[in-house]
Order: structure tokens, then C-alpha cells, then sequence
């Protein structure tokens, strides 16, 4: 296919354009937080479940406390009105079952603030267990919803990029001949649509020419459209490209 120089070297434009927008895009749908992003979730998740059951035992030893607290209420109740029918009574036989009643219920009470300490310590371990993992969970959070604030930050910026970039693309492809641009979208689809040619290498695939490809695209026209014989990418020659000077030292000039 026909193509002046000047149009071919348009075509890297393009190329670059092409790339810039497959970053865009891959910056729009997924924005380098997503991956943490993920991660936090998931771990917020698990620390939620933790949450869940330390607070479970936390209320579970509350609970435990509740009912001790309420035992030892009804034993001092239950001892002080014994202790008060002890000085209304004259009846030895009532009065010593009452003295032993009262003893009864002062081990109990005992017994009973005894547990309500050590739970009143459980609590304290649980609700400091408790606030340990809100904390984690409040900063696992926190970074989630710093991360998902640059996320929309970063896909806004792409959506920009890509509006911008496909308005110069539009500008670009529009001036090209239809036949040359429709070539270049045919192979840009599967890949590379052009790359330019550096001393043996394509810029498209990075893989080195052999002699005799070489001198296949050596011999080809300037005004003609060579290709890549391992990516099929249009290969876009330029005084860089090292092609005169191999041409000059075999004898034959590069046209």
C-alpha cells in the first residue's frame, strides 16, 4: 500500500495515542487502589467477625456480672432483715437459727464479691479486647475510604485523559487517507498498528529483524508500507532507522 513518509510518520502518533489511551482506559477500570482496596475489604470483613465475638464475651461476662451483682443485693437484703428479726426475737431456738442464717449468707456474700471482682477484671480485659479491635477496624476504615477517595480521583483523571486523548485521536485519524487509516485500525485491533523501525529492531514486538528480513525493507519504497514479518505492525522508517547507512555500505541506497 501507498503512504507518503509524511503520513507514516503520522501513524506513530497514532500508535502513541493508542497506547496512552489502553493506560487511560486500564487506569479508568481499574485505578492502582482497587487491588488494596480489595485486600481492605477483606480484611475489614474478618476484623468485623472478630469484633462480633469479642463483643459477644464482652456482654457475656457484663451479663454474668448483671446476675452476681443482683445475688449479692437479694443476700444483703435477705441478711439485714434477718439481722433486724434477730433484735425483735426472744426465742433462743429462732434466734440461733437466725445467727446461722446470717453467717450463711455473709460466706455467700462473701463468695459472691469474691466472683463479682474477678469478673469486674474480666470486663475489663473484655472491653479492652473490645476497643483494640474497633481501633484496628476504625483505621482498616479509614484507609479504605482514604484509598476509594484517590480511586475516584485517579478514574476521574483518566476519564479526562481518555476524553482528551480520543478528541486529538479523532483530529489525527481524520487527516490521514481513509485507505491508510482503515489499514492501520485493521492491525492496531489485533495489536500494534505501527512502530517505528530502529537499526534491526521493531518497536512493536522488540524482536530483531534478520539480515534478510532487513533487506526485504531495505528494498521496499519509502512511499511503500513495510511490515513486520514476526507482529505484522506497519514499520515506520525514519533517518534513524539505520536503513541508508546499511544501504550505503552494500552499495545501494536506500530510496
Amino acid at each position: 500500500m501507498k503512504a507518503s513518509p509524511a503520513d507514516q510518520l503520522q501513524l506513530l502518533d497514532l500508535a502513541d495515542i493508542d497506547r496512552r489511551m489502553k493506560r487511560a482506559e486500564a487506569a479508568r477500570s481499574t485505578p492502582p487502589q482497587a487491588t488494596r482496596v480489595k485486600e481492605l475489604i477483606e480484611q475489614r470483613n474478618g476484623q468485623g467477625r472478630e469484633l462480633v465475638a469479642r463483643t459477644n464475651a464482652r456482654d457475656d461476662v457484663l451479663a454474668e456480672l448483671r446476675r452476681v451483682e443482683a445475688d449479692i443485693e437479694v443476700a444483703r437484703k435477705r441478711r439485714a432483715r434477718d439481722e433486724e428479726r434477730l433484735t425483735q426475737t426472744a426465742i433462743a431456738r429462732d434466734a440461733l437459727a437466725l445467727q446461722e442464717e446470717i453467717a450463711a449468707l455473709g460466706r455467700r456474700i462473701d463468695d459472691l464479691e469474691t466472683a463479682e471482682l474477678e469478673l469486674m477484671e474480666r470486663r475489663d480485659v473484655a472491653e479492652a479486647e473490645l476497643a483494640e479491635q474497633q481501633a484496628l477496624m476504625d483505621a482498616t476504615t479509614a484507609e479504605g475510604r482514604r484509598l476509594s477517595e484517590e480511586a475516584k480521583r485517579a478514574v476521574a483523571d483518566a476519564e479526562r485523559e481518555l476524553g482528551q486523548l480520543t478528541r486529538d485521536r479523532e483530529a489525527l485519524a481524520t487527516a490521514l487517507p481513509a485507505a491508510l487509516r482503515a489499514e492501520y485500525d485493521r492491525l492496531a485491533a489485533r495489536g500494534t498498528g505501527a512502530a517505528l523501525f530502529t537499526r534491526t529492531t521493531c518497536g512493536g514486538c522488540r524482536i530483531a529483524l534478520s539480515p534478510s528480513d532487513i533487506a526485504v525493507l531495505r528494498a521496499t519504497p519509502k512511499d511503500e508500507l513495510a511490515y513486520c514479518p514476526e507482529c505484522g505492525t506497519i514499520l515506520v522508517r525514519t533517518n534513524e532507522s539505520g536503513l541508508e547507512e546499511s544501504a550505503e555500505q552494500g552499495g545501494v541506497r536506500f530510496e
